[in-house]
């Protein structure tokens, strides 16, 4: 059990001075601090902290197990993947959320007929041909949102297809959740060659619950009345601290979007990352092109420096996770006062410090 809870690094990274840049850092084995008694007894007393923080975490889990959730998946994507021209008034008539009125009937008839469509929908079926554990992780997902927002009610789920429409990957709207599983076939699926790497990555099926999530987490967080570079990494901060409480077993790579490797470097070089913002003044700046460099999905975050393509993209919203975290590690209140919480008061309380 204590596995589960304690983070492995293998190596602990060697702080270092630098003005406004990012360096590689020199690093000490663990193996060599273990060495220290002292730093045993310190590991022990602290492994048993933690075991006994996962005790109560298991507790909090069964508890939320057991709140009843009624979901239902429909998936269109196979009924409309074994339709005939003959009984699309029939589906039309049953599913007209799919069938706008203003789409004539002839557009229909010709994704029927169309041999790439039917590619598209023969690969969705390989990928899904169950909606099992799909079911299973959207349950708990939307068990933990209602743990802690009550009021939350399941939407009837439905899958379809999109003609590999990665900007609309999931959608909601009043009581239904749309889901285009030919975004989530794998990111080295042959549909995506020509999709950036930075898009594709993240265009598998474990990415299906931490979008869904991302998506209802907009229902929850105030939107930031001040425009402030601070104001939007911690708004980024605050959805993915939902994420923490929501899928507690999802690695931390897939809350973000990260591989393995970019967040390994998100960790390696916090403490350089904010030095550099802190140095370059960015935290109080309104300059839109900041959003641009270090916030919106791209393929690196834009320092300027020569180590740009090695770092992540996205690495503002790292940046303000951290600190949400570090607040609420401070402050005892509840994640729906969070929510609602300024940025600036969050950041003078949460005591930050890049960990080292």
């Amino acid at each position: 059990m204590l596995g589960r809870c304690v983070r492995k690094y293998l190596t602990v990274p060697l702080p270092h001075k630098s003005k406004g840049k990012l360096k590689f850092k020199k690093e000490i084995r663990v193996k060599q601090l273990l060495n220290n008694l002292y730093m045993k007894k310190v590991l022990l007393l602290l492994g048993v902290i933690l075991w006994m923080g996962c005790e109560t975490k298991s507790d909090l889990e069964q508890e939320i197990a057991n709140i009843p959730v009624d979901l239902e998946i429909v998936r269109f994507d196979k009924i409309f993947g074994s339709a005939t021209i003959e009984n699309l008034p029939v589906l039309k008539a049953e599913y007209p959320l799919f069938f706008p009125k203003q789409v004539h009937d002839s557009l229909w008839q010709q994704r029927v007929l169309d041999t790439l469509q039917q590619e598209l929908h023969a690969e969705v079926l390989k990928a899904y041909p169950s909606e099992e554990d799909m079911a299973a992780n959207l349950a708990s997902l939307f068990q933990h949102i209602k743990y802690y927002y009550p009021q939350f009610k399941s939407p009837k789920v439905y899958t379809t297809t999109s003609d590999v429409d990665y900007r609309s990957k999931v959608l909601s709207k009043d009581s239904l959740l749309v889901i285009a599983l030919d975004t989530y076939l794998g990111s080295e699926h042959p549909f995506y060659i020509g999709i950036s790497n930075f898009i594709s990555k993240n265009m598998k099926p474990s990415m299906i619950t931490s979008e869904v999530a991302t998506l209802y987490s907009k229902n929850y967080i105030g939107v930031p009345k001040q425009r402030s570079f601070l104001d939007q990494i911690i708004y980024f901060g605050k959805e993915l601290y939902l994420k923490d409480l929501w899928l507690p077993n999802m690695s931390d790579a897939l809350k973000i979007g990260y591989t393995e490797e970019e967040l390994l470097w998100a960790q390696e070089n916090e403490v350089d990352i904010w030095r550099n913002f802190v140095e370059n003044e960015y935290l109080y700046s309104t300059d839109t092109g900041l959003a641009r460099r270090f916030i919106n999905p791209a393929p690196f975050s834009k320092f300027k420096l020569e180590l740009d393509n090695e770092s992540p993209g996205m690495i503002g919203r790292y940046i303000g996770w951290q600190i949400v975290r570090s607040y609420m590690e401070q402050n005892n209140i509840t994640p729906q006062e969070l929510m609602i919480l300024n940025a600036e008061e969050i950041f003078k309380k949460s005591k930050y410090k890049p960990k080292k």
